[in-house]
């Protein structure tokens, strides 16, 4: 897979002083410490399957953009975007990382939505000692018992997901579920941390059944769940997976017939493709909303000015806001060294339209504030892309897994 080389403008050229001071070792110019004089990162991302819609070349807007809002450099060293698509398989992202890193001089990379390839880099990422920003998967592993001193997990995880949504909706009474899981690491570890909820909160779990990534046909998945007692069927499933098992959910009459169909992890244009009439109603954890305030608004206002008027979900969002922070700390202490990077980011607070108040712990998770979300009726929407409506927001320390239960073992016991 071909990496695609997006280069930034903005690049000056060394002055004379500053070459004469890096052929004598000096200390101190502008871009001594930064390897080859650029910074380098990679978009890892699906660009053509079930997720594509919620990050692929959003994200890779989403990381030109930090990357031009920083003025195309950072202490005299150029800011370079690349991107690729793993095609959700963790042997073809592994090798585009080990290609990126090995012969690319890629400083870092972001995104990354599937669990299995984020695992997958994540480990790479530490043995080459270059920047991993995790944005869009969920396992809750990238800052457990797999977290790295190079790692950072920017967005959510499947443990904030149904501590937030899964917990209002037991509460709501509603406490028999049935699963419907995507098959691999991050639906198995979705459906592992929604049953923890629902039991912890004195709900009960009769069953649960595995599709295939990228499943077209859900009819004898739901079939099975609609023969179970359950009184909802939770959707341990993302993208392309969750929207057609709505649709079909609905075509079969399901919803119709009195069980609640719970979208463990949904995004800002799965909302879109399902349209207000289908997903009205739906209630789910959130990171981001670009209608929430005056600045979320605002940036989104760029991005979709170059995105064909289509709002940034979440994920894409959180692409700006890793790469962001990363540069920050890369302009702070004038070097890429990935190690020296990781300890500046978690000394930093986090402070901007995606995040506020936010922190980097020592395991690599950002805790930030999630968001309880409803998605409107068609008569409560006033116009293109208002879609949701914020219930509660969560602070991220009860939002996300306490530090002492991930088992990281950079954390001191």
């Amino acid at each position: 897979m071909r990496a695609i080389t997006v280069p930034v403008p903005g690049l000056r050229a060394l002055t004379a002083t500053a070459v004469a001071a890096l052929t004598i070792g000096l200390a101190g110019g502008a871009a001594a410490e930064i390897s080859g004089k650029t910074v380098k990162i990679g978009v890892l991302t699906d660009m053509s399957g079930p997720y594509s819609d919620n990050v692929g070349a959003g994200a890779v807007l989403a990381a030109r953009m930090a990357a031009e809002d920083f003025g195309g450099k950072v202490n005299g060293a150029a800011i370079e975007i690349v991107s690729a698509d793993h095609q959700n398989k963790a042997d073809v992202g592994s090798g585009i990382a080990r290609r990126w890193y090995d012969v690319e001089g890629v400083d870092a990379i972001t995104e990354v939505v599937s669990s299995a390839v984020a695992l997958s880099v994540q480990g790479l990422s530490r043995e080459k000692n270059r920047m991993f920003l995790a944005t869009g998967p969920g396992t809750p592993d990238l800052t457990g018992k797999a977290c790295s001193p190079v790692g950072v997990h920017w967005a959510y995880d499947n443990y904030a997901l149904p501590t937030v949504a899964t917990t209002a909706l037991v509460k709501r009474g509603l406490k028999d579920w049935y699963f419907l899981t995507a098959d691999y690491s991050f639906g198995h570890a979705l459906e592992g941390e929604a049953t923890r909820v629902v039991k912890a909160n004195g709900g009960t779990v009769v069953g649960a059944v595995r599709a295939p990534l990228n499943t077209a046909d859900f009819s004898s998945y739901l079939l099975q769940a609609q023969a179970s007692t359950a009184t909802v069927i939770g959707l341990a499933n993302a993208g392309a997976d969750m929207i057609n098992a709505v649709k079909q959910a609905n075509e079969f009459g399901i919803t119709a017939g009195g069980k609640t169909m719970a979208a463990l992890l949904v995004n800002l244009p799965d909302i879109h493709a399902l349209g207000l009439e289908s997903a009205q109603g739906l209630t789910f954890a959130e990171s981001f909303y670009w209608d929430m305030n005056d600045e979320t608004r605002a940036w989104s206002k760029r991005f979709m000015d170059r995105f064909n008027g289509r709002a940034p979900g979440g994920l894409q969002a959180a692409v700006y806001g890793a790469v962001t922070h990363y540069l920050k700390a890369i302009q702070e202490i004038d070097s890429d060294d990935a190690t020296k990077v990781a300890e500046q980011m978690r000394k930093t607070p986090i402070d901007d339209f995606y995040t506020r108040n936010g922190s980097i712990r020592p395991d690599g998770r950002v805790i930030r504030d999630m968001y309880l979300m409803q998605v409107k009726k068609p008569s409560e929407s006033k116009g293109p892309w208002d879609y949701y409506k914020v219930l509660e927001t969560v602070p991220g320390d009860k939002a996300f897994r306490p530090m002492d239960q991930g088992g990281c073992p950079l954390v001191a016991k």
